[in-house]
């Protein structure tokens, strides 16, 4: 009996080991009134908390609307502003709550081509680039054109061409659903555990939505890679690409960010590196921003589903302007 003893003692050491917190995987939605999310699972876990997700981020633990009170955006269905050097959320609302992101997709689309694929790597377009949904946003590739990653990011990023997410996508992917597989993949690994992805361009579909926190999770990811960081922050991209004959296309693209193009002011003391904007009838106005402030010190801030363009961005300059009283 002893013995059976000792060898149960030994198994259970052995499977605790082998399931620390760093190992889990955060399968399930991190709803946070729910009991079987993996978000909830792991907070309940004595005080501890799961290092792979928790450490070096900004964690909100209540979808409660945080702040001082000052900040009113009824306009707006979710926002947030995080700061990365503290590591602190200076507000949410609704931070937690399934929201369609428009264009902002093409952040994680970014993400998983510079991840998977490399910057003079030659994409070729095919029937499957075209999108045909009324009023989509379009370079107006053509089977046969060609261009590469480096410039077709930048086109995807500035100028938000959903054929150009497509043709991304089906390069770096295989096919645009092997793709798509993988953006979901990397969203689970992030902790982005609250969002699904049916395409790489963010046209509407119900099941394609994320959360403003889903975002900064996200987001935090791209602004390391260098190559990122500088397209968001360029305010314009000239290139030319061939067609299938050779014929060179020519193109010029300008960044839909309204900061950057200096049509809409940022609190004093604030400025704005760059971000991602995104606009459907379904989705509303979004904008998600990387910015700093007089220090230097970085920060994410992202607004979703706001009515109106003037209104997304009064209320984004309403949530940077936090900052400064940081």
């Amino acid at each position: 009996m002893r013995c059976i003893n000792k060898i149960l003692v030994i198994c259970v050491c052995c499977s605790l080991v082998l399931s620390g917190c760093g190992s889990l995987s955060y399968s399930s939605p991190y709803l946070i009134h729910s009991d079987t999310s993996s978000m909830n699972l792991l907070s309940t876990q004595g005080d501890k908390k799961a290092d792979s997700f928790a450490s070096g981020l900004c964690v909100i633990d209540t979808t409660d609307l945080l702040g001082d009170g000052s900040l009113d955006l009824t306009t707006s269905e979710g926002a947030a502003v995080f700061s990365l050097s503290t590591e602190e959320v200076l507000y949410a609302k609704n931070a937690h709550e399934r929201l369609y992101p428009a264009s902002i997709t093409k952040i994680m689309t970014a993400l998983v081509a510079i991840e998977n694929g490399s910057m003079d790597q030659t994409l070729t377009a095919t029937d499957n680039v075209k999108v045909t949904e009324n009023g989509a946003q379009l370079l107006g590739l053509r089977t046969g054109d060609s261009m590469t990653l480096y410039q077709a990011l930048r086109i995807l990023l500035l100028y938000s061409a959903n054929d150009v997410a497509n043709l991304i996508a089906e390069n770096i992917g295989g096919s645009i659903d092997g793709f798509v597989a993988m953006m979901n993949d990397r969203a689970v690994s992030l902790g982005a555990t609250n969002t699904h992805f049916m395409n790489p361009h963010g046209l509407t579909d119900e099941e394609h939505y994320t959360t403003p926190y889903d975002l900064y999770l996200i987001f935090n990811q791209c602004i390391k890679y260098e190559a990122f960081n500088e397209i968001i922050s360029t305010l314009t991209y000239e290139t030319t690409y061939p067609d299938k004959n050779g014929i060179m296309n020519e193109v010029k693209v300008t960044n839909s960010n309204g900061f950057l193009r200096g049509k809409y002011n940022v609190p004093i003391g604030v400025t704005v590196i760059g971000g991602k904007t995104g606009t459907t009838s379904a989705a509303g106005h979004c904008l998600i921003v990387y910015a700093k402030d007089g220090s230097g010190n970085p920060y994410i801030a992202v607004v979703l589903k706001s009515e109106t363009t003037d209104s997304l961005y009064d209320d984004m300059s309403d949530v940077l302007g936090l900052i400064v009283g940081s």
